[in-house]
């Protein structure tokens, strides 16, 4: 047996004993969570704003070591390793193009620490032991030197942000990239860091939040209040994490000729007015869609070993697992725990 935190209802958590995991094939793993994130979701989740029916095994951004593996799983005991929240295989069509967080071995959605009725529970990062099936594929080593502190956002929040702008830069070298922070408020902090890693032209975050705004600068960026402006200059590519119709429509307006538009914000309401015709005639591209994790790690990973993003500047609290239940709904942008 284990112990593993559930989420019960807004406000409540509870550490549950459950079933530890065992091998069920060749390519499975068995791994021990070393230090977890909260995702941005998370935060929402625990204070009610997004609603989620418990119980559920909660925690899906996470670093650990591999204690058990199959003969095929690719790993080995004494591994560090950073496990994708999104389960894949890595050998089905959508995996092959890239969209590993559309795996089709799985249910949609196959997250760890997101479950509940009606989906399945694939148990979550705060637990003694994570269950890995097709390690093989899932699991990415953690480069030699890198904390496993400074990585625990690295399969959720740290991808999200990364894939936002580093792609972009990649065909367009020295870019410049807006970032509109507010509810993704770690993607969007995590967006600015990759760009100014990256090697962006010019990077401006946008902000009313003046902590926010603070650890954008510390992270290399231009920083101003938000304040739904009217635009006054366009970028190449831009990311929006307000979750808001005023951020998005901010985003789509400040889209130069021919940019690439980054929604990574969840859009709580039904539907959000989104400037359309300027987007045509300019040639934006507008995205919006979950992070393939899975996909991006390897860039984000090989970033954080060469030392050019600084996730340590998101991270507002460390605390130990056992106060993860109580910390939970701290309003701070990045909370972390030690295993």
């Amino acid at each position: 047996m284990m112990q593993a935190l559930f989420f019960l209802e807004a406000g409540r958590f509870e550490w549950r004993e459950v079933a530890a995991p065992v091998l069920a094939a060749d390519t499975d793993a068995i791994v021990r969570p070393l230090a977890v994130a909260r995702c941005d979701l998370d935060l929402y989740i625990a204070t009610g704003v997004v609603p989620f029916r418990g119980p559920f095994a909660f925690g899906h951004e996470s670093v650990g070591e591999v204690v058990a593996a199959g003969d095929a799983a690719g790993v080995m005991p004494g591994d560090r390793v950073v496990v994708p929240f999104q389960l894949s295989c890595g050998v089905c069509a959508s995996c092959r193009r890239g969209f590993t967080g559309s795996c089709e071995s799985f249910p949609p959605l196959a997250n760890y620490g997101l479950g509940g009725a009606p989906r399945t529970d694939y148990g979550g990062a705060l637990a003694d032991l994570m269950h890995v099936r097709f390690a093989d594929h899932m699991l990415v080593k953690l480069p030699a030197g890198v904390d496993p502190i400074a990585a625990a956002s690295a399969c959720d929040n740290i991808a999200d942000g990364w894939r936002g702008v580093a792609p972009q830069l990649g065909q367009r070298p020295g870019a410049s990239v807006l970032v509109v922070g507010g509810l993704a408020q770690s993607v969007g902090l995590y967006a600015a860091g990759a760009a100014v890693a990256q090697g962006a032209g010019r990077v401006l975050y946008l902000d009313d939040d003046a902590d926010r705004r603070a650890r954008a600068a510390a992270m290399g960026a231009e920083v101003a209040a938000f304040s739904e402006r009217e635009p006054k200059e366009s970028f190449d590519i831009v990311v929006e994490a307000a979750g808001s119709a005023a951020g998005i429509g901010f985003a789509m307006r400040s889209a130069g000729r021919n940019a690439i538009v980054t929604s990574v914000a969840i859009h709580l309401a039904a539907t959000t007015p989104v400037p359309l015709r300027d987007a045509y005639y300019k040639g934006v591209t507008l995205v919006s869609a979950r992070v393939d994790s899975r996909a991006h790690l390897p860039g984000v990973l090989d970033c954080l070993a060469c030392g050019r993003l600084h996730p340590e500047h998101v991270t507002h609290r460390i605390v130990d697992r056992s106060e993860a239940g109580e910390a939970m709904t701290d309003p701070g942008p990045k909370l972390i725990f030690r295993m």
